[in-house]
Parts: structure tokens; sequence; C-alpha cells
């Protein structure tokens, strides 16, 4: 039995994203994010308290965006579900848990960031693959950006401008 929890957390990257592709292909990044507590003390002053640690783990396009645009140190917010599993070690139960990120960002609280849209191109040929890259947008794609709200993730659009089979693109 699984159970998730909606979480969100503001903190800090401690080291920088670990890309890695499963057996599929899918992209897997992996991130541990330290969240300081600020505590007022009796005096009035505030204080850092101890940082909590936690393993925050994205999938395809986010974890690919993430790799390319976070590094250590970096202040981010996370907006995901918390899992939990147990397994053993040494003959011993132990339990792990992590936050499966669905959004990950900048905190625009300390400093500023440019948004540059990931464009997804279809190569011409019967071999046709979906090359990703980060280009500036163009006039068509900020006008009328597609969407797929069943898959949650960008359309393909081919490059004159008509994204075909898709009823809800823009």
């Amino acid at each position: 039995m699984s159970t998730k929890i909606p979480v969100s957390i503001a903190g800090n990257l401690v080291a920088d994203p670990e890309l890695s592709f499963g057996e599929s292909g899918v992209a897997h990044a992996k991130m541990r994010v330290a969240v300081n507590q600020r505590i007022q003390g009796a005096d009035g002053a505030w204080h850092d308290g101890e940082p909590v640690f936690h393993n925050v783990s994205a999938f395809r396009a986010l974890a690919e965006n993430s790799a390319n645009s976070l590094k250590k140190g970096d202040p981010v917010t996370v907006a995901g579900e918390l899992e939990f599993r147990s397994y053993e070690k040494d003959g011993e139960r132990r339990e792990a848990r992590r936050i499966v990120a669905d959004t990950i960002g900048p905190d625009l609280r300390f400093g500023t960031a440019v948004y540059q849209r990931a464009t997804h191109t279809v190569a011409a040929g019967s071999d046709a693959k979906i090359q990703a890259g980060l280009e500036m947008p163009s006039v068509e794609e900020t006008a009328s950006p597609a969407y797929n709200i069943a898959s949650k993730g960008p359309v393909v659009v081919p490059p004159f401008g008509v994204a075909a089979g898709n009823e809800m693109s823009y």
C-alpha cells in the first residue's frame, strides 16, 4: 500500500542534480534540498535552526531541465508528493522517504531568473526521433503554446505550426 502526501518545500540544493537514464530511457534526476528553519529567540533575534535534508526525484523533461538549469547552492522550491518505502539492509529493516517532484523552480525571493522555453522538434525520415534543446522562443511559440492535458507534457509541433492529432492545442 502506498500513501501519497502532497508537499511543498523551499530550500537550497546541497549538490548538483545527478541525471541518469533508466533502462527504458526515462530521465531521472536526484537532488538533495536543505531546508533551514528560522527560529525567533526570547530576545527577539532570529537564528537558524537545524537543517532538514530532503531527497528529491524528478523524471522525464523535469529531470533534464532541472539538471541543465540548477546547481549546488541554488535556492529552489519543490512541489510534489512525499513517498515512503521500507527495505532491508544488513538484516535490518529501514525506511526511506523522498519527494517525487511535480514542479521545481528557482526561489525568486533571492534573485531573478530568465525563463527559456525548451523546444522539441521532429527529425524528418522513417527513423524520426524527438530532439530536445534550449532555444529562444519564436513568435509563433509565444503566441500559441501547445499543451497535451492527458500526458502533462509538451506536444510535438511540426515546423509549420500545425499540431497534428491534438484537439487540445491552441
